[in-house]
């Protein structure tokens, strides 16, 4: 490659990196404004969920198409082509975040539509507290090449795994009690579950920036195999 041919090969790059940033951030508002859907009945906070699902859909397609152009043209190797896999990647998991956030604002309209709905709010705001974390560390790990925080997001997503279980258990018990809490339990159940699966996807992110970092896939592995792999790669460093 010429030296004008490196200089545009790292624009393009920075600009794949900046749209899929810009599009954590979208996904993050969507959050917050879905948890305030469900504890106040925020109307204008439903729509700017919608709005953004939009444009978090849209970038999908732009990035996509940047990385494939990128790939085609510029042919990159080792790093370079580590950084447009795991974008790639990282792309199908971000999008899909945006979709549970537009699920969880679409359940906590009708929650608040029913004239029989009650919401544990203290749990699940915790774990929107803790997903909305998540993200915003493996965006973090990414924007820094940092394995370390990467994988720290996959140990806390056991943490928020515990945390959907007990929301389980509470929700089930408050549904035995009271019958009438039946309709609104399983939207909150749904909201709950939704929550649990953008841990998910944060954690399959955070994989994707230790595999972009190091070149090493740890996927299906365990959270130990990360860390250890992580700690190995970074000794000495």
């Amino acid at each position: 490659m010429t030296e004008h041919t490196f200089k545009q090969f790292d624009m393009d790059i920075d600009q794949i990196r900046s749209e899929l940033l810009r599009m954590g951030g979208l996904v993050q508002s969507m959050i917050t404004d879905a948890m305030q859907v469900l504890v106040g009945g925020d109307g204008e906070a439903l729509e700017r969920v919608r709005a953004n699902e939009k444009e978090v859909n849209q970038l999908e397609i732009s990035i996509d198409d940047r990385i494939v152009s990128l790939i085609a043209r510029r042919q990159p190797a080792a790093v370079d082509l580590r950084v447009a896999l795991a974008v790639s990647k990282m792309l199908t998991d971000m999008e899909r975040c945006g979709d549970e956030a537009e699920t969880i604002a679409r359940r906590a309209n009708r929650i608040h539509e029913d004239a029989q709905r009650f919401v544990p709010e203290l749990e699940l705001q915790h774990m929107a507290s803790a997903v909305s974390g998540m993200l915003n560390d493996v965006m973090d790990s990414f924007a820094r090449h940092d394995s370390v925080k990467a994988a720290e997001v996959v140990r806390h997503d056991k943490q928020v795994d515990k945390e959907w279980k007990a929301t389980v258990r509470g929700l089930v018990s408050y549904m035995i009690e009271d019958p009438r809490t039946i309709s609104g339990g399983i939207d909150l159940l749904f909201v709950a579950r939704s929550l649990e699966r953008i841990g998910d996807h944060c954690k399959n992110m955070a994989e994707r920036v230790i595999f972009m970092v190091h070149g090493a896939d740890v996927r299906h592995q365990g959270v130990k195999v990360a860390e250890r792999l992580v700690a190995e790669k970074t000794q000495g460093e």
